[in-house]
């Protein structure tokens, strides 16, 4: 089973960036312990702070690839085109957020990726990711 996790704009920045919404950890450690916990996964990881570099990667990945798991950070409530293009493949999209969106800013309600997803996972911090493969085992 071949999983892209694509994470977007200062995702980059976990374990610096406001640790106590994302915590400490940096992501590359925690796809370590990920690639540990599922050994038979092929996982692949790809972040960027583009929008269109998103799409790209989605495209690229979004007809050969069993899952993509993705957190779209900010552009979940802005893009429109990422939306579009989790629309247009045939490779299931599984959303995550590490916070609880709903518990914070009113704007992070809105998602242009919901409806086009084969579900969302938001709230349980670094583990979302983990569920969300599991989503797909």
């Amino acid at each position: 089973m071949k999983i892209i996790i694509i994470n977007g704009p200062n995702l980059n920045l976990l374990g610096k960036r406001e640790p106590e919404v994302y915590g400490n950890q940096t992501f590359e450690d925690y796809l370590e312990i990920l690639k540990s916990k599922f050994p038979k996964v092929e996982l692949t990881y790809y972040q960027s702070n583009i929008e269109g570099e998103l799409i790209d990667k989605i495209q690229e990945f979004g007809f050969s690839y069993d899952g993509i798991i993705l957190n779209a950070g900010a552009y979940t409530h802005t893009s429109i085109g990422i939306g579009d293009a989790i629309k247009a493949i045939t490779t299931p999209v599984v959303e995550v957020h590490i916070s609880n969106t709903f518990s914070r800013e009113s704007f992070r309600h809105q998602s242009y990726i919901s409806g086009n997803a084969k579900g969302v996972i938001l709230g349980f911090g670094m583990k979302s990711y983990e569920l969300a493969i599991l989503s797909f085992l």
